[in-house]
């Protein structure tokens, strides 16, 4: 197999800022948490340095303020090799996530975007255009919707697989429709922009054929719907692990996911690249932090290629 083709993905960058602790606080109320945790997040940048991890040749594309944190991830992206010239700078903060992690993993989020939507349409067009070999372009809902189709067109004119992660759920334009490839979003994110029930297989092929595009979802611990190109319905059972926080979990598996195509892997083994990866990583704490190693991450590829 040859080696894997190169993955742009033009999306978020955030500071995860993460409070663990037994209880949600209810309006009004304060409680205690039981510690605090400072990463490096954002949808975009975690599926970046996923498919980094992997081994893929990686171009974020994005834009960060020009504040503490703004250096603080370049700095972050140049320790995993991530091209980040195309990062762009903009001025104010820049993006920022307060997550609180419950002691079952289950986590929730308020994601401030920053930076983040300053990116515009021309810059992400004229840097996708900067990669005519890219293999797969992916996009997701933290930033702007007309910029993400920008980068989709070009990379449409490049013969360029699109990947669009519909998160933060959010109805999709039109166009940015036509130019996706593949839509993976977990449940509630299916739900929300279908209006269907992901555990009904014809929601399921009623949405992949209402779009013109493949669909995946991620269900967590129930694993993963595949609608085929002949409107078939797969599904992928989970690996059972304790899970001991999931944030990240669901970018773990679409960077995963895009390296698997981008290395010529078949869907069905792309797709089990993916569960794997997001299976090792809500083991751990954190978002990038809990993503497998490079050591781990070639033991999972290894583990798939005899499926291909």
């Amino acid at each position: 197999m040859a080696g894997p083709g190169e993955v742009i993905v033009v999306g978020s960058t955030n500071i995860d800022l993460i409070t663990y602790t037994h209880q949600i606080p209810s309006a009004g109320e304060t409680v205690v948490g039981d510690r605090f945790q400072m990463g490096f997040g954002g949808k975009g940048a975690n599926q970046a340095v996923m498919a980094r991890l992997l081994g893929s040749k990686v171009a974020m594309v994005s834009c960060l303020g020009d504040d503490t944190y703004g250096q603080m991830y370049l700095d972050n992206f140049a320790g995993f090799g991530v091209d980040t010239t195309h990062v762009y700078r903009a001025p104010g903060s820049s993006g920022v996530a307060p997550i609180w992690v419950e002691p079952d993993g289950t986590n929730r989020i308020i994601i401030v975007p920053g930076a983040n939507d300053a990116l515009t349409p021309d810059q992400a067009s004229a840097a996708v255009a900067f990669h005519p070999n890219a293999a797969v372009v992916i996009g997701q809902f933290e930033i702007p919707q007309a910029v993400t189709a920008a980068a989709f067109r070009t990379a449409r004119s490049q013969n360029t697989l699109t990947v669009l992660n519909p998160a933060p759920a959010a109805v999709m334009t039109p166009d940015l429709v036509a130019l996706t490839d593949w839509i993976i979003p977990n449940e509630v994110e299916f739900h929300l922009i279908s209006g269907g029930d992901p555990t009904v297989e014809a929601d399921l092929v009623a949405f992949a054929r209402r779009t013109g595009c493949r669909l995946l979802v991620t269900m967590g611990a129930q694993g993963v719907a595949l609608v085929s190109s002949d409107d078939r319905v797969t599904r992928l059972a989970a690996e059972r692990v304790t899970a001991v926080d999931t944030t990240g979990a669901g970018d773990a598996f679409v960077g995963a996911f895009a390296h698997g195509l981008a290395s010529g892997l078949d869907e069905i083994a792309a797709i089990r690249l993916g569960m794997a990866c997001a299976a090792d990583s809500v083991t751990h704490p954190g978002t990038q932090a809990s993503f497998p190693s490079v050591q781990r991450c070639r033991e999972m590829i290894e583990a798939v290629k005899p499926l291909v």
